[in-house]
């Protein structure tokens, strides 16, 4: 009983906070709103790019482009957590379109790689290798069917949550995510073995 009120608490101060924002731009609530789902969106998008600086500024970016539409938000239509999750993955879409992505990904730093022997150096090639064909090869997926890889594989969402992120049947989101996993993992033998 304890715990539910508190979930209920926190609810209640989060939708104060929106609301406070919406009417007048309160900076010391939107700066609760940005440390609540701060560590959260900066992970999301980290775990798309695997670059450290890369992800701090989008992370700056997407939390100044929520605050900027924040007024367009309506609880009645989504959760505030699920509104700010599709304006981050709209805006890292945003971002691998853009020329700035083309051109960093010309580019391969040495200085990435911590030596602290050779093993964790090879376990770390073999890590960011992995993670680099994950993503060349969700580029074959429509936007919609990458954001439901990245939800399900990356950030560890269920499908009730991802469904109402997309506005997507639960049963759609389910059957999608079977079939491009499916895809994934014929695409990873086939890189493996060829």
């Amino acid at each position: 009983m304890n715990d539910e009120s508190d979930v209920i608490n926190a609810m209640d101060f989060e939708g104060r906070w929106i609301r406070k924002v919406q009417q007048g731009a309160h900076e010391e609530s939107a700066n609760k709103l940005i440390k609540k789902y701060y560590k959260e969106i900066f992970a999301f998008v980290y775990k798309r790019f695997y670059d450290e600086q890369l992800a701090l500024d989008l992370t700056q970016e997407i939390f100044v482009r929520a605050l900027q539409s924040i007024s367009s938000f309506d609880s009645r239509k989504a959760a505030f957590r699920t509104w700010l999750y599709r304006i981050a993955s709209n805006h890292s879409v945003d971002y691998v379109r853009s020329k700035s992505y083309h051109a960093g990904q010309q580019t391969v730093y040495v200085e990435e790689f911590e030596i602290d022997g050779v093993d964790s150096v090879i376990e770390q090639l073999f890590k960011k290798e992995d993670l680099h064909l994950v993503n060349e090869l969700l580029k074959q997926f429509d936007l919609e069917g990458q954001q439901i890889i990245r939800f399900k594989l990356f950030l560890e969402l269920t499908f009730h949550e991802i469904s109402g992120m997309l506005n997507l049947s639960e049963s759609t989101v389910k059957t999608k995510y079977y079939a491009m996993l499916k895809k994934l993992r014929k695409g990873m033998e086939d890189y493996v073995n060829g």
